[in-house]
């Protein structure tokens, strides 16, 4: 399994959708941290006891709020990531497992593959970067936050240069859709010819 992961708002889902274009599966953990959390599910039943607060009436959880309470207090954080990382975890293992098994490459999409530990049980991670200016752009754009929040945020992931150093390979999100694709098609090939893989 390959892990892929950058920066907020570097451009992992972009890298994502063509790694599936070319025939590969690709695993999202903010899909599955989702799914983790739902009404009565053990992830939630933690989240429930941490942070009563973010509970809305119809027992589902109040995503915005609760962002807004581990994105300014780091032990909140700690706490949160330690109820849903695991979950996560395991779900990825297990459904890679199964990918693989049938022959298909498969990535992991991960935006805290680090900082949870995940390169430690990956073949390989490739790192998706910008330059900070046209990072914290586009932060500020997708979420509609200030450039305060926008940093603030940044500054809760480990530095993307650290990401970059530990990378095995980096594609560069800076530029046009056409030239990150360009980038994306050909460490496909290069992965594939590396691992004879003949699936299209």
């Amino acid at each position: 399994m390959i892990g892929i992961t950058g920066g907020i708002a570097t451009g992992k889902s972009t890298v994502s959708a063509r790694l599936r274009e070319l025939g590969a599966i690709v695993l999202d953990a903010d899909c599955i941290a989702k799914a983790v959390v739902e009404p009565y599910t053990p992830g939630w039943v933690k989240v429930k006891e941490a942070f009563p607060n973010v509970i809305r009436s119809d027992m589902t959880i109040d995503r915005k709020k609760l962002g807004k309470v581990v994105f300014s207090d780091a032990e909140s954080r700690e706490i949160l990531e330690g109820i849903i990382h695991p979950e996560v975890i395991a779900e990825l293992k297990r459904l890679g497992r199964h990918y693989e098994e049938q022959g298909y490459a498969v990535f992991c999409d991960i935006p805290l593959l680090y900082e949870a530990g995940c390169d430690t049980w990956l073949d390989e991670v490739w790192v998706v970067y910008t330059d900070p200016a046209t990072q914290l752009t586009r932060l500020m754009e997708r979420d509609t936050i200030n450039e305060d929040e926008a940093r603030k945020r940044i500054g809760t992931q480990m530095p993307l240069a650290e990401k970059i150093r530990r990378a095995h390979r980096l594609i560069d999100n800076s530029d046009s859709l056409s030239n990150t694709w360009q980038q994306v098609d050909m460490l496909w090939e290069e992965w594939k010819s590396e691992n004879r893989l003949n699936r299209s």
